[in-house]
């Protein structure tokens, strides 16, 4: 643990020293990067200046110091159970965002972004959220605010998750299931398949639309893929280099879960810049579920971040916005694209990305759960799984490796994805190349 005057008091900007810096956000209608004024629409001024700077360092405000205290420094762990179980010579290191009153490290973001839309006079909130982690956390940080909130849930995990749904409301926050018939993009998408289960870019279209309904008092907050959100994960990673001094390891191997890249981030962008500016050869992996493996299989260009069209193009790796994830209980990790700053560290081989299959990752997350006492979301197993994986292959090559992973939330509200898992109702899902094809080739005429 760190004390409190040990705690980081400005965020780290990656773009500042990345050897290619990302290719800017278009604006849709004229192809042209898009502008601070258009974004003002959707975002906070303060959040947009995040989003476009090159700063490498921002500046941490006092009020968002103070409730970050609540719980961090989170704590870094030696996996010392862990490895036993496994026989391995590595040594396994997590950090544990789990101890956040949210339960995951979405409050790192969160807090920050409603801080800047009540310091801007913002009176409500929209957004969306996948299995309710960031749901949970921005109703959260709308409270410490005074904000109005309304969360567009997707349906699958409305109805997989309902204790989410239930955090959300204790905290104040109108939670609505996506697809949903408020919004035309929800009503349009219904008629189509009244029976459609939703996605991620489909709940941040409803919660878009919702928002530039009234620019006046209302903007949108988005849990990951854009930089300014990815920007304050790295409280994450600044922590751990610390902690990991400590310890007197550096680690071989840092690696997350990987949805739209927050926790992702959080973890391993502090550690990149040793690679970039220490020349130290820390592999950082990203681990994405086979089920939507849009680093691993996805095709780098522009798209929309949202079913409907609502956002700017962003350079990506993507499956296409048109994309439609099985229903694995990871809901977090079921996004069709990648964040513009990780997808151009992947295209310039400085991380890399595996992923990994539904049952592989509940079991690890068992097997973690039995031997570190911790019950892991079904996000973060995927994590855990890979970490697993690499403990083995140190253990196969009989070399000593140093590993770090974020445990990115706890699962206690999760558990129904346990029961499901016990009673040997998971399955795998393998997307087909053709399906693939299908959605990216739609793609042709955005550019």
């Amino acid at each position: 643990m760190l004390a409190d005057t040990e705690l980081p008091t400005r965020w780290y900007n990656i773009v500042a020293d990345m050897p290619t810096r990302p290719l800017p956000p278009l604006d849709p209608a004229t192809k042209k990067p898009v502008t601070k004024e258009k974004m003002s629409a959707i975002f906070a001024e303060e959040l947009i200046d995040q989003e476009m700077s090159t700063e490498r360092w921002i500046e941490i405000p006092d009020q968002v110091q103070d409730l970050y205290k609540i719980w961090r420094s989170t704590p870094l762990v030696r996996a010392y159970n862990l490895e036993k179980a496994l026989d391995t010579p590595a040594k396994i290191y997590f950090k544990n965002e789990g101890v956040s009153p949210a339960g995951s490290h979405k409050p790192n973001t969160a807090i920050p972004q409603a801080y800047y839309n009540y310091k801007q006079g913002i009176k409500h909130l929209t957004t969306e959220t996948g299995a309710g982690q960031w749901g949970s956390a921005i109703a959260l940080a709308s409270q410490y605010f005074g904000l109005d909130l309304k969360v567009f849930m997707v349906k699958v995990s409305y109805n997989q998750k309902p204790y989410r749904k239930l955090m959300m409301n204790a905290w104040g926050a109108d939670v609505i299931a996506s697809p949903s018939t408020l919004t035309e993009a929800g009503r349009n998408v219904l008629a189509r398949d009244p029976e459609c289960s939703g996605s991620l870019g489909l709940a941040i279209s409803e919660a878009v639309e919702m928002a530039i309904k009234d620019p006046e008092h209302t903007r949108y907050c988005l849990g990951s893929v854009l930089n300014h959100v990815l920007l304050h994960q790295t409280v994450i990673g600044e922590e751990a280099l610390r902690q990991m001094e400590m310890t007197g390891d550096y680690p071989d191997i840092v690696i997350g879960c990987f949805g739209g890249g927050s926790n992702f981030a959080g973890i391993g962008f502090s550690f990149l810049r040793g690679n970039f500016t220490e020349g130290r050869k820390t592999r950082v992996v990203a681990v994405e579920p086979q089920s939507c493996p849009k680093l691993t299989r996805g095709e780098f260009q522009y798209d929309f971040g949202d079913v409907a069209g609502f956002t700017p193009l962003i350079p990506m790796y993507t499956l296409g916005h048109n994309f439609q994830p099985a229903d694995i209980h990871a809901g977090g990790l079921r996004y069709h694209g990648a964040g513009s700053i990780v997808s151009q560290l992947l295209k310039d081989k400085l991380i890399e990305a595996q992923s990994v299959p539904q049952l592989e990752t509940m079991a690890a997350g068992v097997l973690f759960s039995k031997t570190e006492g911790i019950i892991p979301a079904p996000e973060s197993t995927h994590a855990v799984a890979v970490a697993i994986r690499e403990a083995l292959k140190a253990k196969e090559e009989g070399t000593p490796k140093t590993i770090l992973f974020n445990l990115s939330g706890h699962g206690l509200v999760d558990l129904y994805a346990y029961e499901q898992y016990f009673a040997g109702k998971l399955n795998n899902y393998e997307v087909t190349d053709e399906e693939i094809r299908r959605t990216v080739a739609q793609l042709e005429k955005l550019i």
